[in-house]
């Protein structure tokens, strides 16, 4: 058995990924109350069109998102991005966290010519 299987996550992980870009869509950005006890924060958590699991949004992710979107988080209902897995430092220690790219995806009317097809999110099991 995975430890996966055995405590199942609602929150998107580096691993759920599988070392792929993907494209999302953003369907919903709340605010939610995470973690337990004296470690319990809100944060913005983001919903994608047709996948379960949610994004737990860092500031870093928020910024990203705001650059390519603006500010009201309300505008950002209906784009795309790319999320990626990245190594990063984290309480003195490297470890994958998912990162929002700063490219916004290409559309069909940009592409001027054909690229390796994106990988998006339809095959990457969530």
């Amino acid at each position: 058995m995975k430890l996966s299987e055995a405590y199942p996550s609602s929150f998107l992980k580096a691993d759920d990924l599988q070392g792929r870009d993907v494209i999302a869509t953003i369907s919903s950005v709340e605010l939610e109350s995470i973690g337990q006890g004296a470690d319990k924060e809100q944060k913005l958590v983001i919903g994608f069109k047709g996948k379960e699991k949610k994004l737990v949004c860092n500031k870093t992710n928020a910024g990203t998102i705001g650059q390519l979107y603006g500010d009201e988080t309300d505008d950002w209902i209906g784009k795309q991005v790319i999320l990626t897995a990245r190594d990063v430092e984290y309480q003195g220690k490297t470890t994958l966290a998912i990162r929002v790219s700063l490219k916004k995806p290409a559309t069909a009317a940009t592409k001027a010519a054909p690229a390796a097809p994106a990988d998006d999110f339809d095959d990457v099991p969530l």
